[in-house]
C-alpha cells in the first residue's frame, strides 16, 4: 500500500522564523518592527507647540502672580495689621476669617478656571499636535 504524500518539513524564513500556518495557508510570522521614536526637538520647535506654550503661559503666569499677591497680602495683613484683620463684620466673623476662607475659595475658583481653560483651549490643540506628529491617540 502506498504511503500518503508528506508535507515537507517547515523551513526557516529569511528572518530565522518558522512560517505560520493556518490550514493550507502559509505566511511568515514576522511582527512589525518598532515604530521610529518621535522627533521631540522637531515637535518642540513647531509653530503649533510654540503657540500651545504661549497660551498656557498666558494663563498660568498671571494667575500665579495674582494668587501669590493675594496670599502674601493676607499673610502681611495678618502679621502687621492685626487691628484691621480683627474688624468684626457680623457677630464673631471678622475680616481675617473672611479673607482666610477666601483663600480656600480662590484656590477652588482658580482650579475650576484652569480646568475650563484646559478643556477648551489646550486639550484640542494637544490632540491635534499628537495626531500630526505621533500618528493618533496612543490609547
Amino acid at each position: 500500500m502506498p504511503h500518503p504524500p508528506q508535507s515537507p518539513p517547515p523551513t526557516r524564513s529569511a528572518g530565522g522564523r518558522r512560517p505560520a500556518t493556518f490550514g493550507a495557508i502559509e505566511q511568515t510570522s514576522v511582527a512589525p518592527g518598532p515604530a521610529a521614536p518621535p522627533d521631540f526637538v522637531d515637535i518642540a520647535e513647531s509653530p503649533d507647540f510654540l503657540e500651545l506654550r504661549y497660551r498656557l503661559r498666558a494663563f498660568v503666569f498671571p494667575m500665579s502672580v495674582l494668587f501669590l499677591v493675594w496670599y502674601l497680602g493676607y499673610v502681611v495683613l495678618a502679621a502687621y495689621f492685626p487691628g484691621f484683620m480683627s474688624i468684626r463684620l457680623a457677630g464673631v466673623i471678622n475680616v481675617g476669617l473672611v479673607m482666610g476662607i477666601g483663600q480656600f475659595a480662590s484656590t477652588l475658583l482658580i482650579t475650576a478656571l484652569y480646568v475650563r481653560f484646559a478643556v477648551r483651549e489646550l486639550d484640542p490643540r494637544i490632540a491635534e499636535l499628537r495626531d500630526r506628529h505621533l500618528g493618533g491617540d496612543p490609547l
